[in-house]
């Protein structure tokens, strides 16, 4: 082979490796908490996310190694009736941030692998409509927590 045409080849092969890299996602997670109810009933989880960037990100989804399914779910009440919708994609303003939080948007955690208890972490990898993801550390709450903290 060529001297010249082994670089070449080398630094090709690093470019298009460089080029499948996964999207950069420039959003931070805080306040990362589960409610665990009782049994095998689903558990809602809550995340305050920030976004970074110029652009909005939109959150599509997520997964997690401890649930057999995680879906985004919006809570709401009308007419004395209280709701909850499934949600493609929930936006993440420029600059911006946006809370998943008891009655508003959240995130139903369903078919726990094994119990999953007051105390406990679980991670989750939030997806978003870029294609990235992040991996955030989730405490689990007892069923009477309100917030991150009790």
């Amino acid at each position: 082979m060529n001297r010249l045409a082994l670089p070449l080849l080398l630094a090709g092969l690093l470019g298009t490796g460089l080029a499948h890299a996964g999207p950069v996602v420039h959003v931070t997670a805080s306040h990362a908490w589960i409610r665990v109810l009782p049994g095998s009933l689903p558990a809602g989880a809550y995340v305050t996310l920030r976004n970074d960037s110029d652009k909005a990100v939109s959150l599509t989804g997520a997964s997690s190694p401890a649930y057999g399914e995680a879906m985004l779910h919006e809570s709401s009440a009308a007419g004395g009736m209280n709701r909850m919708t499934m949600v493609d994609a929930l936006p993440i303003p420029a600059r911006g941030m946006q809370a998943l939080q008891p009655g508003g948007y959240h995130l139903m955690l369903m078919h726990a692998k094994q119990p999953v208890r007051p105390g406990d972490t679980v991670r989750v990898v939030l997806q978003f409509g870029n294609g990235g993801t992040l991996p955030v550390d989730f405490t689990a709450r007892p069923a009477n927590a309100v917030d991150d903290t009790h």
